[in-house]
């Protein structure tokens, strides 16, 4: 029965990984018609965060440069679109997340590279391993963009 899993554990893992993409494009529509908080803007990288006990699992450790270059990666090549994309405004006396057209696309392209890149890294490394990696990766997108939404909606809020 093990080996069943395993031998379905790439395609799992990719549409594990689709539907969560699915979800975070519906969740990141549908927030930009309710008015933003400090809270949601910090929660999703602090919730995130707990993935990283993920490493106390030996077959899921991977070496640290492998770790710094995939949130380097994340932070430098990924972050930067959302950032581009992410901007509040205000509406009387709260702050709204405005709606991009390019989010979307934005968000598929990167799912599309990830699905592209997945492959390529699994050539050389385990499974569990590069799941870490894009774990990684991912953090390394969400934290820089966070943080720069963050000061965004400081300096909008102090007018």
């Amino acid at each position: 029965m093990g080996h069943t899993f395993s031998a379905n554990l790439p395609i799992t893992s990719t549409l594990g990984m689709i539907v969560i993409a699915c979800a975070v494009i519906f969740f990141r529509l549908r927030s930009t018609k309710k008015p933003t908080s400090v809270k949601k803007i910090i929660m999703p990288p602090l919730g995130m965060s707990s993935g990283f006990l993920m490493f106390l699992y030996v077959p899921m450790r991977i070496p640290i440069l492998w770790g710094s270059i995939a949130f380097a990666v994340g932070a430098v090549f990924f972050a930067y679109p959302l950032i581009l994309t992410s901007k509040f405004e205000r509406v009387g006396e709260e702050i709204y997340l405005r709606r991009s057209k390019a989010f979307i696309g934005i968000l598929i392209v990167l799912l599309l590279l990830r699905l592209i890149l997945h492959s390529y890294v699994e050539e050389w490394v385990s499974i569990m391993q590069t799941g870490a990696i894009f774990f990684i990766l991912a953090f390394g997108m969400l934290l820089p963009w966070r943080i720069t939404m963050y000061l965004q909606y400081r300096k909008l809020k102090r007018g």
